[in-house]
This record gives C-alpha cells, sequence and structure tokens, in this order.
C-alpha cells in the first residue's frame, strides 16, 4: 500500500476522533445514479437513510434532468464523465465538507474517481462499472450494447439500449410489471460516456484511468451473482490493486438494478454497517501504518 495513500486515509483527523455517525449530527451520504437514470431511482434508499438520521443528496447528473421520452438535451451525448464528476464536486464543495458516498453503476465509477481526488470520506460502489485498465470481456454484457456500438459515431450521441436488451442484462431480478415501469422511467445516456467506460483502451484522454495511490478511503464494492452488465469477477477484478483497504462482497442472488430488486433493504443496511462500523475501523488500521512509516507515534485509538 502506498505511503501518499495512507497518509491521506480518508477520516480526516476530526473524523477519526468520533463514529461515523454518533446520533448527535447528521453525517451526509451522496447516492450518485449510474447510466439512463436519475435521481429516483434512489427513493428507496433515500427514505431508509434519512430514517437513520443521515442528510441525504442525490445530485443530478448533467443534462439527466429531461421527461421521460422527451427528446434529450443536444449536448447529453457528448457529455464525459469528467463534467459528471466537475458537477459531482461542486456539489461536495457546498457541503462543507467529504461525504460518504455509494453510486451505483455508472455511479459507482464516479464514487470511485471522486476517491481518487479525495472527496469522499468513505466509498461504496454497487455494481460499480469498471476504471480503464479492467476489460470487461464478458459477452453478455457486449450482447446488452450491441446495436449500440453498432451506430455510426455511438460516442457522440445519446444512447438508450432497447428493452428486450435491459430487460435481458440490466433489469433481469425485477418483476415484469416494474422492468416496464422502470424503463418507461429511463432516459438515454451519454454516447461519450460509454465509450470512456466500455471502451477506454481507445480514449487518448485516459479518461477512467485511476492510481490506486491516489484513493485514500475505506470502500466496499458489492455486486450480484446474477449481474450480466458488471459481473462479479470484474468488480473482484477492479479491487485487486487495493488489499484490505476495498472489500468486495456477492450478493447471492441479485442482478444489477440494486436501488429497487427485491431485498434492496438488506443492501442498505449492509451499506449503514459499513459505514458506521467497518469504515471507521479501516481508517484507524491505516493511521497507525502511517505513522510507523514516517517516525511518528500512532494515534490514540
Amino acid at each position: 500500500m502506498g505511503l501518499t495513500r495512507q497518509m491521506h486515509a480518508g477520516f480526516d483527523e476530526t473524523d477519526r476522533s468520533r463514529p461515523v455517525h454518533d446520533g448527535r449530527d447528521k453525517p451526509v451520504i451522496m447516492l450518485v445514479h449510474g447510466m439512463w437514470s436519475r435521481p429516483h431511482v434512489w427513493d428507496n434508499f433515500r427514505q431508509f437513510l434519512e430514517a437513520r438520521n443521515y442528510r441525504v443528496v442525490a445530485p443530478t447528473l448533467r443534462h439527466h434532468d429531461g421527461a421521460p421520452g422527451a427528446m434529450p438535451h443536444p449536448e447529453l451525448g457528448t457529455m464525459s464523465l469528467v463534467d459528471y464528476l466537475a458537477d459531482l464536486a461542486s456539489e461536495i464543495g457546498r457541503l462543507g465538507g467529504k461525504p460518504l458516498v455509494i453510486g451505483h453503476s455508472m455511479g459507482g465509477l464516479l464514487a470511485h474517481m471522486l476517491a481518487a481526488r479525495g472527496l469522499a470520506r468513505a466509498v461504496i460502489g454497487l455494481a460499480p462499472a469498471q476504471n480503464a485498465g479492467v476489460i470487461n470481456h464478458d459477452v453478455r454484457s457486449a450482447w446488452i450494447f450491441r446495436r449500440e456500438f453498432m451506430k455510426s459515431r455511438f460516442w457522440a450521441i445519446p444512447q438508450l439500449p432497447t428493452f428486450k436488451a435491459m430487460q435481458y442484462g440490466v433489469l433481469n431480478r425485477l418483476a415484469p410489471r416494474e422492468q416496464e415501469e422502470l424503463y418507461a422511467s429511463l432516459q438515454p445516456e451519454s454516447g461519450r460516456a460509454m465509450f470512456e467506460i466500455g471502451m477506454w483502451y481507445f480514449d487518448s484522454k485516459r479518461t477512467t484511468w485511476i492510481n490506486p495511490d491516489d484513493v485514500a478511503c475505506p470502500m466496499l464494492f458489492m455486486t450480484g451473482t446474477e449481474d450480466k452488465l458488471t459481473p462479479l469477477w470484474l468488480t473482484q477484478r477492479l479491487a485487486e490493486p487495493y488489499g484490505t483497504q476495498l472489500r468486495v462482497e456477492a450478493l447471492k442472488g441479485h442482478a444489477h438494478w440494486l436501488p429497487a430488486e427485491s431485498g434492496w433493504e438488506r443492501i442498505a443496511e449492509r451499506c449503514v454497517r459499513f459505514f458506521e462500523k467497518d469504515a471507521p475501523e479501516m481508517a484507524r488500521q491505516m493511521v497507525p501504518e502511517t505513522a510507523r512509516a514516517i517516525g511518528q507515534l500512532a494515534p490514540a485509538r
């Protein structure tokens, strides 16, 4: 584990002196939605977390505020993950401190990127999309996007897979009626963002490259065993550079749409438990290692 990462452990000195949530304040959790989504996909999680005395913020990614079925914003197709990240960073700047972050799918990648910029106190990725250096060669994922990647200049236009494709590989653990209702609420996604994630090896701007030594906070990634879009093996590959700083947990019987699948409550409860128990302990373990490395006394526990 790199010294730089240890010396900037994600819980700052005031964070380490108290639990994440001691009942006297309202810690902030930022919920970051993924492709084709809007903040409404977090409705279940928002209510669950607010009932446990968390302050919840769920930003709308740039140009994702259109009505379902409406024409997408003319600039949506060329939006980069860098644009989304800049907006999230601005939102964090208005919070007055680093939030706890939960991201879903592309939002999980954005949460990962926020961590690499020192903007997150702890991160949870639900079915996180891959960053550069890890190739998703799963044929099931390729089938979902087969139509989109065949379009001329797909990287410059808004994209939304067909209902059949989403039903197969993204919404496959939802009931048929839920699939129809959710799909009707979705909107196209930036072709540029899809390119930066799925074809990072052609991206000259290296948008999704992350230096693991820049990630300085505890992280947890959770992926369903039935996920065809971001399969479990892919999540395990993402975790390889981090050792004990990043935990990966398999969600048996779950697929990709974790914020709304049956059993989402257990996932939300696990998120709370990670933030309140696991993440503080992981952060404390990082601090003594740093102190020894630079010849200082470790902070009192």
